[in-house]
């Protein structure tokens, strides 16, 4: 804790962000003490929080599978629950495999697999400029490469068919459902990492009619989806030549949708 952290009451900050609503006032005051540098900051920080900004925007990291990845404004901030996706991705990649982070945000799944799994060739993609900026951050320690397109078109024609795992947290949160959202997220992050279309399943189709084309036989796409949306994830995995499956975590609370293309 820096000097003026340590001669700030923390009890003044937790009360004003108690009565903004904040559920983990304490844990949040505690960062914002922690990395406040003069008392003119902290006030700017607490008065960004209680309007609504991201407690990670504000610092500019989040916490994500032990890692802190740099969060800019107007970024998707990485949930806790896609943690759970890249515990399936670990345990299907092998060293040197090739690596694709689809619908990339800040380049939290990459940079978790990569701190994993030694020497895979990681590429990460993301149709948001500011996203893109934060990815290369995030990976270049890897040395994974990162590309600003819209899915598939910005990647590299020579990873067709080379792609052992294909990693994908794309929206999934059918369009009315967007104003149902905390105010955090529906306001401060781009709607294109929010909005799934209708049913919530739009970028998943999307997604799963071209990845034959890119994944290695044997290879497999993981899709992050909701509870209600895998049935049709899985389905739109099947149309397209790929063999699904769902598997699901009640400890992150989280569903995935494994989509293997045959090996023969």
């Amino acid at each position: 804790m820096s000097a003026f952290s340590a001669a700030s009451p923390v009890s003044d900050v937790v009360a004003t962000l108690r009565a903004a609503g904040c559920v983990f006032a304490e844990d949040e005051a505690r960062l914002l003490l922690d990395a406040a540098c003069s008392p003119v900051e902290l006030a700017d920080m607490v008065r960004r929080r209680v309007e609504g900004a991201p407690l990670e925007v504000i610092l500019g990291w989040a916490e994500f599978c032990g890692r802190r990845v740099v969060v800019d404004a107007g970024v998707f901030v990485p949930r806790t629950r896609s943690t759970f996706v890249v515990q399936q991705a670990v345990e299907l990649a092998r060293p040197g495999a090739v690596v694709v982070d689809l619908c990339c945000g800040a380049g939290a799944l990459g940079a978790a697999i990569a701190a994993a799994v030694d020497g895979i060739d990681l590429h990460a993609a993301d149709i948001e400029p500011a996203a893109v900026r934060c990815a290369r951050r995030n990976l270049a320690e890897f040395g994974g490469q990162v590309h600003e397109g819209d899915l598939y078109d910005p990647l590299p024609a020579a990873l067709r068919g080379r792609v052992d795992v294909l990693v994908v947290n794309a929206p999934y949160v059918p369009s009315e459902e967007i104003t149902m959202m905390p105010p955090e997220a529906r306001d401060h992050e781009p709607r294109v990492a929010l909005d799934g279309g209708p049913d919530g399943v739009d970028v998943h189709r999307r997604v799963a009619a071209e990845a034959s084309r890119w994944l290695t036989p044997g290879g497999s796409l993981l899709i992050e989806t909701g509870e209600h949306q895998a049935d049709l994830t899985a389905g739109t995995m099947a149309e397209h030549g790929l063999v699904p499956r769902v598997v699901t975590s009640e400890e992150f609370y989280c569903t995935v949708v494994i989509g293997t293309k045959p090996a023969a």
